[in-house]
């Protein structure tokens, strides 16, 4: 029988695991229907090894949850970094990596033919030249290596490249790098280069930290080389709603990647993309997404992209409704009740948050928002926030205004109305 091990193959895998039982914290062991019971129990303690003193444990009636929990302004570094660091690797992969840059130290360049027969002779180690070919490429890829064309023979040499170099003559470079290895979008790359130099963030502590959107960011140097090859992509996505597990297939989608969007309200992500089977934009959450692939050349990509740009500005969030085009949409107008003198801030608040919205004053204390919006639904939970302070809902579609109107009724009898006014 195999034994436990903190290091992994599949890093989807795990991805969906930190997220559903230690991320979110609302699952128990007897919640876990993937695999056998045992899988749970290794899981569980990879992700302890990894995050130590960030573990929670609660108990309820339904058995002990544990979620990871920290204070993003307390702490230096983002633990979920660690599960990066556990990739497996083979024997041979770790032999190879040694003896390369062994071979290339030197400063002189080699062909794979050098390469190899100094491995076999100098070493004793019998690589193929597929092998090897496949590492130097994978290096030379990542910048490790430089491949350079020597007549018609192909020679590689190490980089000179060093990344203790630039911080020792770079002034600021170190906290730089200490701020930068704590932000979203790539800081895992930050704190790998601190972690190889032996550097510590000791000055920057980021109060809001959407430190859990870490686990996505495995998907997007793929999503963007896409976006940037004008390609398209192909992925699975699977919801939280729905009983099918990410264990499973999920559903396979193929867009053309256009941008990826940060929620300023929630600190998720989203890649909006176009869907050529359904002739319409439509937004992915990442944290929802696995399995990205690039694809073929896009050859209608600025075309599309023109497309995009003309609808971006109507759409409110992140959703695109289920438009197909970009016709003329019924505007929607809610006015909303602010006193001028004694609530300024209410009024600073609407012009702040508006987005893509225009906001004019119709009257003494009398504030109208008028909002050319794809997905009007996203604009109600927004406009939903200034509850007691809307006077009237006119235009857009008459189901999301009596959605709202239902919404109140629904309150008001769960809440009470007039017959509480005896109350004192």
């Amino acid at each position: 029988m195999a034994g436990f091990s903190e290091l992994i193959k599949n890093f989807d895998k795990t991805r969906d695991y930190v997220r559903d039982f230690f991320i979110y914290g609302c699952k128990v062991r007897s919640d876990f229907d993937r695999k056998s019971v045992r899988t749970y129990g290794d899981e569980k303690r990879r992700v302890e090894s990894w995050m130590g003193d960030s573990m929670r444990y609660d108990d309820s009636v339904r058995g002990r949850s544990v979620s990871i929990s920290v204070d993003s302004g307390h702490i230096p570094e983002n633990p979920l970094y660690n599960a990066y660091y556990s990739k497996s690797f083979t024997d041979n992969d770790i032999r190879l990596h040694f003896l390369i840059i062994d071979i290339l130290e030197d400063g002189g360049s080699r062909t794979l033919r050098e390469i190899t027969d100094i491995l076999n002779a100098d070493y004793g180690q019998l690589f193929d030249e597929q092998t090897v070919r496949n590492k130097l490429r994978e290096y030379a890829d990542e910048g490790m290596v430089i491949a350079e064309k020597q007549g018609k023979t192909l020679c590689y040499l190490l980089s000179p490249d060093r990344a203790d170099d630039y911080v020792r003559d770079i002034a600021g470079l170190a906290d730089a790098l200490g701020f930068f290895s704590e932000t979203p979008h790539f800081g895992i790359i930050g704190n790998s280069i601190m972690k190889m130099l032996g550097l510590k963030n000791e000055l920057f502590f980021i109060k809001h930290n959407y430190m859990i959107h870490t686990l996505e960011d495995v998907l997007v140097p793929e999503i963007l080389e896409a976006l940037n090859g004008k390609r398209y992509i192909s992925f699975c996505t699977f919801s939280g709603r729905r009983k099918k597990t990410p264990d499973e297939p999920g559903r396979q989608n193929q867009t053309v990647p256009m941008q990826i969007l940060v929620s300023v309200q929630t600190g998720r992500r989203y890649l909006a993309a176009y869907i050529p089977a359904l002739k319409r934009f439509s937004a992915f959450r990442l944290d929802y997404m696995k399995n990205v692939k690039a694809g073929d050349i896009c050859g209608e990509y600025d075309e599309i992209k023109e497309m995009y740009d003309r609808s971006k500005p109507r759409v409110f969030g992140v959703s695109f409704g289920m438009r197909r085009d970009t016709g003329a949409v019924a505007p929607m107008r809610i006015t909303f009740f602010a006193d001028e003198k004694r609530e300024p801030y209410i009024i600073e608040r609407l012009e702040r948050e508006k987005r893509c919205c225009t906001l004019e004053k119709t009257g003494e204390d009398l504030y109208t928002l008028t909002a050319d919006v794809f997905d009007p639904n996203e604009l109600m939970h927004w406009a939903k926030t200034f509850i007691g302070r809307i006077v009237s809902i006119e235009g857009g579609a008459d189901s999301v205004r009596q959605r709202f109107y239902s919404d109140i009724a629904k309150m008001n009898r769960m809440y009470g109305g007039d017959e509480d006014e005896h109350i004192q």
